[in-house]
């Protein structure tokens, strides 16, 4: 399985590296707050997507 350039061990490796750094506990509140900031970045790419469509329309 491949993710970009990263394989199955690459992705193993950081995911201990980020156990040892923050321990058990933060890790899954690293991964909401990381989840929540892709989510909102994807939501303005969204919407700055849309108002270029609706402007270019309205130019039409």
């Amino acid at each position: 399985m491949r993710i970009g350039p990263f394989g199955l061990p690459e992705l193993l490796i950081i995911l201990a590296i980020l156990l040892l750094i923050f321990g058990a506990r933060k890790l899954p509140d690293i991964g909401s707050s990381l989840g929540k900031a892709i989510k909102g970045f994807k939501s303005s790419v969204t919407e700055a997507e849309d108002a270029t469509t609706l402007d270019s329309k309205k130019q039409d």
